[in-house]
């Protein structure tokens, strides 16, 4: 199959792929240049307003991100009555490249997570891909609904992105 194609067929929409046993891939073209959306993913006051699906009706308490080789996150979430985090530290960091992150939360099941960002034409190929520790840790990530939400989540990325370059 031809590469470029199939980014030009992911613009606009996102797809979600069990790539194998152990792998999921999400890819979504955004509309906003590379270093943009890089910023959106790596600073806090930016991120925080983005990666919550709303239909979901959890609420981020609180967000930080040390975005640096050796460097950690903590997000935490509330739904109703209850609170739950996600954490883990940054393996590898390649500005407007490359994020690579733990999902410590996980245990020993938890995925490592790399984010690559390609520049097509202005916008930005993203691929999320989650390597889990084994095949039933990604059923089990699978069943939860745990990537249901990731269209809604790239959607308000797009509608973040866009009120930033209305604003500059």
């Amino acid at each position: 199959m031809d590469e470029s194609k199939d980014h030009e067929a992911t613009a606009g929409r996102t797809t979600v792929e069990r790539k194998s046993q152990r792998e999921l891939v999400v890819t979504r073209t955004i509309n906003a240049p590379v270093h943009i959306v890089y910023k959106a993913w790596t600073q806090a006051e930016l991120f925080r307003q983005w990666w919550v699906p709303k239909s979901f009706g959890l609420n981020l308490l609180s967000c930080e991100m040390d975005v640096r080789v050796g460097g950690e996150y903590r997000l935490v979430f509330r739904h109703e009555d209850s609170e739950m985090a996600f954490f883990g530290k940054y393996l590898d960091v390649v500005p407007n490249a490359r994020l690579v992150w733990t999902n410590d939360e996980g245990g020993e099941s938890g995925p490592v997570t790399t984010a690559t960002f390609e520049a097509t034409a202005g916008k930005t190929l993203v691929v999320l891909s989650d390597r889990y520790p084994s095949k039933e840790s990604l059923d089990a990530a699978m069943a939860s609904g745990e990537k249901s939400g990731m269209d809604e989540t790239y959607n308000q990325l797009d509608e973040l992105l866009a009120t930033m370059s209305a604003g500059s």
